[in-house]
This record gives C-alpha cells, structure tokens and sequence, in this order.
C-alpha cells in the first residue's frame, strides 16, 4: 500500500508542467498541419510502400503505388523526419509542418548506410550526424541476419560493445568495459529493472519482438540518472503502423547447436481514425550447447514463454499508448562439476546419488538442479501531447519482476533464493518550441522501487528505493555547428530492513542518501557535406547498488564471502570522447576516442585477519576467503573505429570492418597490479558481403557473406585473489546469406542462413563465467568453453492487409 502511494506522487507534478506550457494561445484551438508529396527513386520513378515517419510523435504515412503520401494532421512545428525504404539510403529532413505543407523525396539506392535518427540521450529526435556522442544503431533487419544466442550477443557486433555471459542464454551488456548496474537497458520508454547487479540472468525483453535497438555509448545519467554512467541500451518494440494499415508476421528460428526452436508471431493494426495496436507472442526452447572439448554442457538448457503489445490512439495533438509485456524465462544453472576419472559433468556433485550425466539426459530440454526461473511483467503508459507551443511527454511504467533460484535436489519445487521485486517508473518532460533556433527540454524522471526476499536463503536485505532527478537539455544548429548542453539534479535514498537468522544478526537496518550534480557538453561541426567532426564532455553519476551496501554470504560459483560496505560513496565519471566520420557514396570512415576518469570506482578486495594473513569464513563446511567492497580511482580509456569500402563500380560489394580496444586501469596499484577485472579484449570483425537488390523477379534483397572475427589476447588482467586469469585470442569465421521471396510485387518470405564458427574452434571468451569452473583433470583444462559450430536458420512470413 506504501509502495502504491508513493507511486502516485509523481501524478501531482502533471499540472505543473502544464503550467510551464501555458501560453496566450493555449486555450485556443490548435493549429494543425498534414505533410504531402511523392517518393521517387533518382531516375524518377515511384517508390510504393516508402515509410515516411516523424519520431518525436511516433506517426507517418506510407507511400501508395504511384509514390504519393499524406500523414495526417499534426500540431504545426518543425519535426525531423525520416523516409526509409528497403534497398536505399534513408532520406533524414528537419521540415516546418503547418498548414497544407508539400515535400517530395528522392531515394537513391543503398551503397553504404549513412544516415539514421536517435531518440536515446537526446530531448527530440536527432540526426545521428548532429549528435555529439557516440550512438550505434541496430534496425530489425540487423537483428535477422545475425546469428547470434540472444540479443545482447547480436549488439556486440558494433564497436564497443560486449557482455559478460553464463552461457548462450544468459548475457549482460558491456559498454565501454563497464557493465551490470553502470549499463541502463530501456525498453519503450521504461528503465529495465529486475536485479542488474546479479550474475546469473540477463534482461528480460522478447528478443524476438523488438524492431529496433540504439546504444549510446558514455555517461548518460543527464537523461536517465543514476547507473547510465556508462551508456544505454534503447530496445524499441512496440512502434505504431502507418494509418489504414493492418499486417502480422510470423517467425520461426532454429539452431542446430543446442536444438534451438523459436517462434514468433504478431498482429498490429493502425485505422484511419487513429486507434492502433499491436500483440506478440514468443515461445523458445533449446538444449544443452557442445564444443568440441566439453561435449554437451550440461544444463545450459533454457526456455521462455513471452507475451506482450499495446494499444492507443494517435491523433493530431499527439499519441496515448498502454503497453503490457510479460516475459517467462527458465534457466538451467551450469555448475561445470566434472567426474575425475573421465572428466564427464555429472549430476548432483558432492550427493550420495551423484552420477555422470547419461547421453539421453544430455539430450533432454527438462532443467535440472539448480536452475531459475524468471517472471518479469510491466504494464507501462506512453503519453506526448502537445501543449500550448510545446509537447508534454509523460510516461509512467510499474514492474514486478521476480526470481526463483531452485537448489535443492530434495525439495526441487522449493526456491532457495526468491527476490519479489516491484518498481513504479516515471518520466515527465516539457518540450518547449523552437526559439531562435534553440530546442529546450525540462524534465523530471525517477522510480520508486521496494524488494523483499521470499525465499530460505537472503543475499541481500529486503529495502525501499526512492529516486529523483530534475534536467534541463538544449540544443541548437550555428550554420555547421551543432551544440548541445545539459545539468541535472539527482537524489536517491535506500533504505534497507533488520534481518536477524538464526538468533545472529544477518542485515543491520540502515538508510543512506546519495545526491549528484551531472551535466554534458557537446558539438558536432560539419565541415563539409561528407566529414564530420564531434566532441563531448559529460559527467556521469551511480549510487551504490543495494549488493555493494548490504551483501553478507557466499557468493554463487566463486570462492569468495562478500560484506557490502555501507560507507561507499557514489561513483562519477567524467568522459571526453572526440571523433571523426568521413562519409563518401563509396567510403565511410568512422574514428572515436575516450578518456574516462572515474573517482570512487567500486570493487572488491580482501579482509586481512587481525592474526595476520588473510581473513578465512566456513559456511556449509566450506571455507571461503572474505571480501570487502572498496572504492578507488580509475581510468579507462579506447579507441572504436569502422570503415566500409563499397568500390565503385562493383556496386554490389561491401568489405565492412569495426575494431575496439579499451584499456582500464586503477590510479593506484591494488596488490601489485593496476589493472581493471573482467575489460574486454580487444576485437575485430570484418566482413565481405554482396547484396542485390533484384534477382530474377522472384527474389529480392539478396545478400551472401563471409565474416572473419577475431578477439585478441587478454593477458593483463587483474590476477589479484584469483579473480580472472589471462585469455587466448581466437578467430573465428563464418558466412551467411538471405533472400527475399516475392509475388507479384508482394514479399511471400524472407530467409536468413548462417553458419557461425565454420571451423569449430574451440575457445573461450574473456568475459565469460564458465571460464573459472572446475578444471577438467583428464584434460587440465580449465573452465567450460563456448559454443561450436552452430548452423542458424530463420523464416520470417509477413502478413499485410492494407484497409480501403
């Protein structure tokens, strides 16, 4: 009842921003504009079924047959708009809409991709030339070619970005080297929250559902507070039909790896009178994953069960959409505990019934002890309405996300571990109109969030969190220069309950209070129509997580016993990234740097013992080393670059490459070393790819490829209390292809085949945790390694009925 109370104080703040737009026409009717015109290809023909979208209010229109369209009648102002069609570059203009406004386009075929819109880190949609940081960004198309074990796999493709993995389930993003609670994912519109601290699950989202990721790489905490100090995941899903329109789609995914079997589906719909819609549903099952020196990794089996949609109304003053998700995952927990004599996994290790798994339950999809089970629901409104000269937009989310850790071979229905986790998400913002060419945004946004602990076993304290940051952005175009600027405002208190175990004090009861000042500085400088040149500076804010503050056990798969500290103080960061696009019809160039200097980095370190040497806790009969969270200073600095070549006048021939390194260290030496656990190593992707726009008159969109991926060597790392040990680099290739199937001008299908890791290589990544399970005594290797060779499958049907 708390919980609900507080949730509903941020609807007390509506009327002021409504206050704020008040303005001598407010109470006027007003005025509307349509935007109209033809899409033509640059021999002047017409191009049917172009998209023409304005971002800011989540509406467009579609070109007819003869290349014409209309949007329907929008609140005059000036929008950014987007025209996209499959095969050619997107068209991006900023246009005055009011009244009768006509705007032809001409499309020219696809060479290399150039242009795109970002609506993440910014107050309204902004070309992705003009934004002073770095954003990459992911389109639907990206996401099915790529043959990769989930979503957040598909991402660290682009330079930057990795994640850290309990196998081809489980993964947390990487941006930067920084991950877990220094990464906020967003999910349309709402902050993802559901225990991002953990190691053992990663997001909660459809993977199969979502149309379209941006990744803002570098403190974000002006837009989205604390624990953006790193970047930002945007995943988009839910993204309205153009008006009169009516399609559905079915996809259907397998991997020969690990038997994996997905199916999608969903129906959305957009009537001429502004009511649209749109549900999905997903079901994913997949085996255990093989290698060539593991076999079958037993228990790295998963599945899920997702629903989701939304419905709404968009009209002239803006849209109102209800969104609804539920996402119900099943993990099987890799222990990696092997038999000594043959070096097999074996079941139940360290039981009277422990046995060495047979081939059929290698075989089987049933999960065994331990494994999880993750329910994650949100229900969110999506809200921009236009007031007086300006737009209000106001979204309000509530999660409940719960997790279930079952451990025990005798009570396999009975969950050690169960966090119930609930949080109300709120994001109030007035976007006032353009004055003397500035676009200014103030803004409000926080969350309220209560956890208990449901289950016999307590990792953390059952507490209360309540958030809240106030912001100003603005931005403005100087001819070739583009700047944009920012400050916010943030406090946040967690307070955490008394729980005493066992007639022993577990978790004392306490509250903490941690308040920060960020802000962001940043311009682009066109200098000519293809070089572009950017520089940002911003500082970025993370309270300590409630793991850091509290934590009082064993940790899971380590061999540590970790106390939280409740004396830590929040970290910052201050990063300056600088960069360079070169932008030809036959050449893109793309060259970024950043220092990140952070102060009061969290980690942890051990406890020495008050009779000397190290500090030693038995818990269960086993002894662990104990281990403190510390706070010290640190810089991470890298370097991310890509070109693509498309030569002229192969024009069906594409060598694209992205190369990332990042190197951290702390400011001062902890036992001798000075350098950061668990960053990335350094990588390289390139890939030789022909597309062709037609073949015959039945397929289209045609592309084959050959990729090489190679990931260096990882040998200085932070060896201190065993806590990571140095990597071999590997490479591995792989090739796909796809085409489209078509009908009379109707697409019929779409294929998407690839074949990862051609030569089965065998290796591990630096980032993943099955790399420190036990040592395989037949072999002496340590560790489980990743995913072999894996044959991926994908069959997308679109289904589209367009209303008269």
């Amino acid at each position: 009842m708390k919980l609900f109370t507080i949730c509903l104080l941020p609807l007390l703040l509506v009327p002021i921003f409504k206050i704020v737009a008040q303005t001598p026409t407010t109470h006027a009717r007003p005025v509307r504009g349509t935007l109209s015109g033809r899409v033509t290809n640059e021999a002047g023909e017409p191009l049917p079924a172009t998209t023409i979208y304005i971002h800011d209010i989540k509406a467009g229109s579609i070109a007819t047959d003869s290349g014409t369209y209309t949007t329907r009648p929008v609140s005059s102002g000036n929008y950014l708009i987007e025209v996209t069609h499959q095969g050619y570059s997107p068209v991006i203009e900023n246009i005055r809409i009011s009244g009768i406004t006509h705007h032809n386009f001409v499309l020219r075929e696809h060479i290399v991709e150039q242009e795109g819109v970002t609506v993440t880190g910014v107050s309204s949609a902004t070309r992705l030339r003009q934004s002073p940081q770095p954003v990459s960004l992911v389109n639907r198309t990206d996401l099915l070619r790529a043959a990769s074990n989930n979503i957040i796999d598909a991402l660290t493709r682009k330079a930057g970005i990795s994640s850290i993995s309990t196998g081809p389930a489980i993964s947390k993003p990487v941006i930067r080297g920084l991950g877990y609670n220094r990464v906020v994912t967003i999910n349309d519109g709402i902050r993802q929250e559901g225990q991002q601290w953990g190691d053992e699950h990663g997001i909660e989202i459809d993977e199969y559902s979502v149309q379209r990721v941006e990744i803002l790489k570098g403190p974000a905490s002006l837009t989205y507070g604390s624990d953006a100090i790193a970047g930002v995941i945007n995943m988009i899903t839910n993204t309205p039909l153009e008006p009169g329109t009516t399609k559905g789609n079915i996809l259907l995914h397998h991997n020969t790896n690990n038997n994996l079997l997905g199916f999608n589906a969903n129906l959305a719909g957009h009537n001429k009178k502004g009511f649209n819609w749109n549900t999905y549903s997903t079901l994913r099952s997949a085996g255990d994953y093989k290698n060539k020196y593991d076999r079958r990794v037993l228990n790295s089996r998963f599945n899920e069960r997702n629903f989701g949609g939304y419905i709404g109304i968009n009209k002239g003053w803006g849209f109102s959409h209800l969104i609804l998700s539920t996402v119900h995952q099943n993990f099987g927990l890799i222990e990696g505990d092997r038999d000594s004599a043959t070096g097999y996994f074996v079941l139940n290790s360290g039981l009277p019934n422990e046995a060495i798994a047979t081939n059929e339950q290698l075989k089987s999809r049933d999960l065994f002890i331990p494994n999880q089970s993750i329910n994650h629901t949100k229900i969110a409104l999506d809200n921009s309405i236009a007031a007086g000269s300006g737009r209000i937009s106001a979204t309000f989310g509530y999660q409940a996300n719960k997790r279930m850790e079952f451990g025990d071979v005798y009570a396999p229905e009975t969950p050690g571990i169960y966090f119930d986790l609930r949080t109300f998400n709120y994001n109030l913002a007035y976007h006032f109109a353009e004055a003397r060419g500035w676009r200014t945004s103030l803004g409000l946004n926080g969350m309220v969030q209560q956890s208990t602990n449901k289950g016999e076993e307590t990792i953390i304290p059952d507490y209360n969190l309540w958030d809240a940051g106030l912001y100003i952005y603005s931005r403005k175009t100087f001819n070739k220069v583009n700047i944009s600027a920012g400050l916010r405002g943030d406090t946040r208190t967690i307070t955490a309950e008394r729980l005493v175990e066992n007639g022993a004090l577990k978790f004392k009861d306490f509250e903490r209070t941690f308040g920060n000042v960020t802000g962001s500085l940043g311009l682009s400088y066109d200098a000519s129509k293809q070089v572009t040149f950017k520089a940002n500076l911003a500082r970025g804010y993370r309270a300590p997580s409630i793991a850091e503050l509290s934590s009082n056990g064993a940790h899971e798969g380590t061999n540590r016993y970790e106390y939280g500290e409740q004396n830590l103080k929040t970290e910052t960061s201050l990063q300056f990234d600088a960069g360079f696009e070169l932008n030809t019809p036959h050449f893109n160039l793309g060259i970024n740097g950043y220092v990140n200097n952070m102060s009061n980095y969290i980690y942890y370190r051990k406890i020495a013992s008050v009779l000397g040497g190290d500090s030693v806790v038995n818990e269960g009969g086993e002894d662990f080393g104990a281990f403190r969270f510390d706070q010290a200073r640190v810089t991470l600095a890298g370097v991310e670059a890509n070109f693509d070549v498309h030569p002229h006048p192969l024009d069906w021939l594409h060598f694209e490459n992205t190369f990332s390194l990042v190197n951290a260290r702390f400011a001062n030496p902890i036992e001798g070393t000075r350098q950061l656990p668990f960053i990335p190593a350094p990588r390289v992707i390139s890939e030789l790819r022909a597309d062709f726009s037609t073949v015959g008159k039945t397929l289209k969109n045609t592309y084959f490829k050959v990729e090489f991926d190679y990931t260096g060597t990882r040998k200085n790392v932070f060896y201190v209390y065993n806590t990571e040990t140095p990597t071999a680099g590997y490479g591995l290739l792989n090739i796909g292809a796809g085409t489209e199937f078509m009908s009379k001008g109707k697409r019929l299908a779409a294929i998407f085949l690839s074949l990862n890791n051609v030569t089965d290589v065998a290796y591990q990544n630096h980032l993943s945790r099955l790399k420190y399970t036990d040592v395989n005594n037949v072999t002496g290797r340590q560790g489980i390694f990743n995913m072999g060779r894996n044959f991926n499958v994908k069959l997308n049907i679109p289904l589209d009925f367009v209303s008269k």
